[in-house]
């Protein structure tokens, strides 16, 4: 049985609009089982998380539910998976957090390759506590980050190195496992911006090596939400602003306030549809199906992008920035004496949705000489087609035989 986007994408009511949808990277459509969740979550009662009455109890289990569909998604503990707002915001509060014991003398490592979420909360927090911060760069001639430029920026003096899964704009993938080694060697802790990745490929804490690990479930088919994955003996020593009477327990600790039940339920939910998605549906745990499904879906996508950029190189006017030995299904694309803004409208204007920026990569989009404009970004997902790329393709060649370049 071969993979069945059509089926997917019957299940996913936003699609009907028509569309050819390469935006996943800002935030994909939703399949009607999470909307679902969203709304029966809302529909039985609900209270502050108890015991006591079926509102108590159903919050307790909407919450004990999604972080065990979360640590199935990242290889982790459910002990210790945090939810917040929005993984810039847990970034920001798990900053703020670490550099109360950072000071003059200690050094900080962010990547020249990440979006900014994964970049300014740890240079605004060192800079408050007077620590140094290094930067790792990467080769715009290939857009790879390697374990050289990691390597660069260490020193004796590095308590942290924050570093993406895979880039946002240009979809590279940095050997994780590889980097971790030379974090922990050099005595500091890594933290990862796995937002990207985890909408294309299987994640595993541990196996990365990760220490701390952020993505956002609206990325993969799920609801708006942040997701912090630790080991549970790492955040107990962790001692975070709170309020007074909430609960010193981890993970809750780390969260503030209420949490959000029905996006909470709807975060399950994307984890279930995502576990069904293997072509033949295996048999065992979540975390199984999981990685059957996630190798279905990584063979999909990256056939299609390989049919885009077998396409591209059909076209007169067209560059690819997206080159990395290990990618995502993520190219950015620039088109000289053309503005891609142009293109992002002519290609909408045909029923194609590929936008242009540099999606918060601002430091990406500058060391590729992009300037802060970035370039066209076409994104693919679970439920792109071949009829998508298709349409496409068809709109890129139209821009360019109508479009005519500024010398």
């Amino acid at each position: 049985m071969s993979y069945d986007v059509h089926a997917i994408r019957a299940q996913i009511p936003a699609l009907k609009s028509g569309s050819a949808r390469f935006d996943a990277p800002g935030g994909t459509q939703t399949p009607q089982p999470v909307i679902d969740a969203i709304v029966h979550a809302l529909a039985h009662p609900l209270a502050v998380r108890g015991v006591q009455n079926e509102g108590e109890r159903n919050a307790e289990a909407i919450v004990s539910g999604a972080r065990s569909a979360l640590a199935d998604l990242l290889g982790a503990d459910p002990r210790g998976i945090v939810f917040g707002r929005s993984s810039t915001q847990l970034t920001y509060d798990l900053a703020r957090t670490l550099a109360k014991n950072w000071g003059p003398g200690d050094e900080v490592v962010v990547s020249r390759l990440d979006h900014d979420s994964n970049i300014r909360p740890w240079i605004q927090a060192a800079e408050a506590a007077g620590a140094t911060v290094r930067w790792a760069e990467f080769d715009p001639a290939t857009a790879d980050l390697t374990l050289h430029h990691i390597s660069d920026a260490l020193s004796d003096r590095t308590r942290l190195v924050a570093v993406t899964g895979a880039s946002n704009l240009v979809g590279t993938r940095p050997d994780l496992p590889a980097v971790a080694g030379l974090v922990h060697r050099a005595g500091a802790l890594l933290h990862v911006d796995a937002v990207h990745l985890a909408a294309h490929a299987p994640v595993d804490l541990t196996a990365i090596g990760a220490d701390f690990l952020v993505c956002s479930p609206y990325k993969f088919l799920g609801p708006h939400l942040g997701v912090l994955a630790s080991r549970p003996e790492l955040l107990e020593t962790l001692h975070p602003d709170k309020l007074l009477p909430s609960t010193d327990a981890v993970p809750e600790r780390f969260e503030l306030g209420t949490l959000p039940y029905e996006s909470l339920a709807a975060a399950r939910a994307a984890v279930d549809f995502l576990a069904t998605l293997a072509p033949t549906a295996p048999g065992g745990s979540r975390r199984e199906r999981l990685a059957a499904a996630f190798e279905a879906i990584e063979t999909h996508e990256d056939a299609l992008r390989v049919r885009i950029e077998t396409g591209l190189a059909t076209l007169d006017g067209v560059t690819l920035h997206s080159r990395a030995a290990l990618r995502t299904p993520t190219l950015l694309l620039t088109f000289p004496g053309r503005s891609a803004a142009d293109a992002s409208r002519h290609l909408a204007a045909r029923g194609v949705d590929a936008p242009a920026g540099s999606f918060y990569a601002l430091e990406a989009s500058r060391h590729l000489g992009l300037g802060d404009g970035g370039g066209l970004r076409v994104g693919l997902a679970p439920y792109s087609s071949e009829e998508d790329v298709d349409l496409l393709l068809a709109a890129l060649a139209d821009y360019l035989t109508t479009t005519p370049a500024r010398a």
